[in-house]
């Protein structure tokens, strides 16, 4: 099974290095690995190009970045497609991985075992953890059943279903919803554990808040479930500010008529999913 993977990379200098190695050292060969220079200005290149000298399957692109600013979503997914137009046509696995990931060694063989145990497996992924008083502890941002952004991996056929990834905050929601609407699985897989050497959202500022809340309604999400996961959120976040940003946000984004991410049927279909799972958990079925 053939692994390409495209590594955005941003001032990356301090864990480029780290992520690269780990990949590298993979009970797994992986096939192909581009990282996507967006318009550092540190020595993110400088590195990649150190490693591409000994790794022939390693190559660099180098994008000018729009702006400076570091705003989940549209950034990073520009820099993932500038890096997909490079990606070869013979792959079975395409993995979007941030440049701050510190893997195990058999993370791609756990990945491929998963994909080979069942053709309807569109999505895998294991769990970030970070470093808290001195031990790695699981990030625990998310649920058990949803796989970061940081370390996405599709079957090849899935992902081209889902029409790749989207360019707004709130695409790793939206590609777990599409991949369930075309009747694919998403498999999580709890023992693979990856260091996260930068938590998420160290340097998120209100105005990516803001778009939380825009891209839940861009997932046409209505008011109503919009305040129940705003809420899971911002519990999760221990910030009461954050509910009230995501959910001004939402506002926003009504009153100026933004474009939605999915169509009206894909809509419907994510609102019954959330409504579903918040009665599994209320309830118990």
């Amino acid at each position: 099974m053939k692994f390409g993977i495209i590594i955005p990379a941003h001032n990356e200098e301090q864990f480029i290095a780290q992520t690269l190695d780990s990949l590298f050292h993979q009970s797994h060969p992986v096939t192909q690995i581009i990282v996507v220079d967006d318009g550092s200005t540190d020595k993110t290149a400088e590195i990649v190009e150190a490693f591409c000298a000994n790794h022939p399957e390693l190559s660099l692109v180098k994008k000018p970045a729009a702006d400076s600013a570091h705003l989940p979503g549209s950034k990073v997914i520009a820099a993932f497609e500038f890096g997909q137009k490079h990606l070869s046509e013979d792959l079975d696995v395409i993995c979007k991985y941030d440049a701050d990931l510190v893997f195990p060694e058999n993370y791609l063989e756990r990945l491929r075992t998963a994909f080979e145990a069942d053709p309807k497996v569109g999505m895998a992924g294991g769990f970030c953890h970070i470093v808290k008083e001195g031990k790695w502890v699981l990030e625990s941002l998310t649920g058990p059943d949803h796989i970061r952004g940081a370390l996405k991996a599709y079957r090849k056929s899935c992902f081209e279903q889902i029409g790749g990834l989207k360019q707004a905050m709130g695409w790793d929601t939206v590609d777990e919803f599409l991949v369930k609407y075309y009747d694919w699985k998403v498999v999580t897989i709890a023992e693979l554990a990856v260091k996260h050497l930068k938590p998420t959202g160290h340097n998120y500022n209100k105005k990516a808040r803001f778009k939380q809340g825009k891209a839940f309604y861009r997932m046409r999400f209505r008011p109503l479930l919009t305040t129940i996961a705003s809420l899971k959120m911002a519990v999760r976040k221990r910030s009461l500010p954050f509910f009230f940003n995501t959910i001004w946000g939402f506002v926003l984004a009504w009153k100026n008529g933004e474009s939605f991410l999915v169509d009206k049927k894909q809509g419907r279909f994510i609102r019954s999913l959330r409504y579903r799972k918040i009665m599994e958990k209320l309830f118990g079925r």
